[in-house]
């Protein structure tokens, strides 16, 4: 009997250890909870509880103004996809996105390499060319305008010089997505400029000294054996996020074109803005907005996928 209540007093503490532990994590857990509530309130509220009522909406013919609606199943859907309108947007958008993303990533890492590599006055390009990112288009319309302007801008002056003839940048059908993806490039060049440098910054010198060690004297093999690896993840990452901005244009289309000429610059959220504010049509909007959300999520799982192989691969 004197073993038993030995064992047993032995056992107690452990016990009570054990309980106040199990206490202690619970309430840690209650705690965590209550501080995260606030976030939590506020991403149901305006993320999650928004796109519910957008994908409900999109089942339905609510218009803007009318109190009643019906749902009418996958018919918005499917008018959608027989809709030369929606699918010349939706053209528009990847051809832009085409033209924004690669020239953009291509000259922000040119120019990033560039001030990079320059001692002086590093810190006064990199705020002259985050500039653009600064600005606002609707101010700079009036600008661009001048600039694209047929008979009077410079930038047809300047192929005048060249003896080209220059076109109607912003008027014409078949160079409208041409002059908006320049103001597209000169909007995000900048952007992808500051990601870079952050790339290069990270990388240790002493990889550049092994590598000239091994026999890698050219700028050509350093950048092919050294940088590329190495900004792996800035390049993913500045290529994710230049489509994603390219795909999101409307600034641009609103204030300079208006989906002009003859819907030549029509891009996917000008046309969702047109028939949900324009047209009153939600429950036609609502769908449109479901496929570009289903775009959006397609591209992030890609760039996820991409880069869990890199990572595994590493």
């Amino acid at each position: 009997m004197a073993e038993i209540a030995e064992a047993a007093a032995l056992r107690a503490p452990i016990v009570s250890s054990s309980a106040h532990a199990a206490a202690a994590g619970r309430h840690e857990s209650r705690t965590a909870w209550l501080l995260s509530l606030p976030a939590i309130t506020l991403l149901f509220v305006f993320i999650l509880l928004p796109v519910a009522a957008v994908i409900t909406l999109g089942f339905t013919d609510y218009e803007l103004g009318y109190s009643g609606f019906r749902f009418v199943g996958f018919d918005n859907y499917a008018d959608l996809f027989a809709s030369r309108t929606f699918r010349r947007s939706l053209w528009n958008t990847a051809v832009y996105t085409g033209i924004v993303a690669p020239v953009s990533i291509f000259m922000a890492l040119g120019l990033a390499m560039l001030i990079e590599s320059e001692g002086i006055g590093r810190s006064f390009f990199r705020t002259a060319y985050f500039l653009p990112v600064a600005s606002l288009l609707v101010a700079m319309a009036t600008v661009w305008q001048y600039l694209f302007h047929p008979t009077i801008g410079p930038v047809n002056a300047m192929l005048a010089l060249a003896g080209i003839k220059g076109p109607n940048w912003l008027g014409a059908s078949a160079y409208v997505l041409y002059g908006l993806s320049i103001i597209g490039i000169w909007q995000s060049v900048g952007f992808n400029l500051v990601l870079f440098l952050a790339g290069l910054t990270a990388i240790p010198r002493e990889l550049y000294q092994a590598a000239h060690v091994d026999g890698a004297r050219s700028a050509f093999d350093r950048f092919r054996l050294v940088t590329w690896p190495m900004l792996g993840p800035t390049t993913l990452f500045v290529t994710t996020i230049s489509i994603i901005n390219a795909v999101k244009v409307f600034e641009t289309v609103k204030t300079l074109t208006e989906g002009g000429p003859n819907k030549a610059s029509e891009v996917l959220l000008f046309t969702i803005y047109q028939e949900g504010f324009v047209y009153l049509k939600v429950g036609y909007a609502s769908a449109m907005t479901v496929v570009f959300l289903i775009i959006l999520v397609v591209l992030m799982f890609l760039q996820y996928r991409i880069q869990d192989r890199q990572v595994h691969y590493t």
